[in-house]
């Protein structure tokens, strides 16, 4: 069941459609969604600050792929931007659904031992560090 959105997000949506620059303001980590949202929402989408920012997306120039230099510099910015309540939720709902399992597992196994008998056991030695000879 997916959450409702608030209107203002909406809203901000449709205000980055019409700015894609805002798009490549955050792909180059001079901003965060989140610090834009909040700007958007406190100075309105008629502010002057919006006029820097492009209308149109520019192509942009994609790197080689062996430059592995930036690939903790794009792990540092995805998990400064994950929605923390949001992955503990999701973490909380693993959970539920590994306890579950594990209960099932665990009735099987339980039905398991009381129909099988008692596996004979072997006769233990009395020092366990006796080594023999060869």
């Amino acid at each position: 069941m997916p959450k409702k959105k608030r209107p203002s997000v909406e809203k901000f949506k449709e205000f980055v459609r019409e700015h894609p620059g805002l798009r490549n303001e955050v792909k180059e980590n001079k901003y965060t969604w989140q610090e834009l949202f909040e700007e958007w929402y406190i100075l309105g989408s008629d502010n002057e600050r919006w006029n820097d920012v492009q209308t149109e997306s520019k192509p942009t120039k994609k790197e080689p792929d062996g430059s592995g230099g930036d690939l903790v510099g794009t792990l540092m910015n995805t998990v400064k931007n994950m929605d923390i309540n949001q992955i503990q939720q999701y973490i909380s709902s693993a959970n539920q659904a590994l306890g579950a399992i594990q209960g099932i597992i665990t009735s099987f196994q339980g039905e398991k031992t009381k129909t099988e008998a008692p596996a004979p056991s072997k006769p233990k030695s009395s020092n366990p560090f006796a080594f023999k000879k060869d």
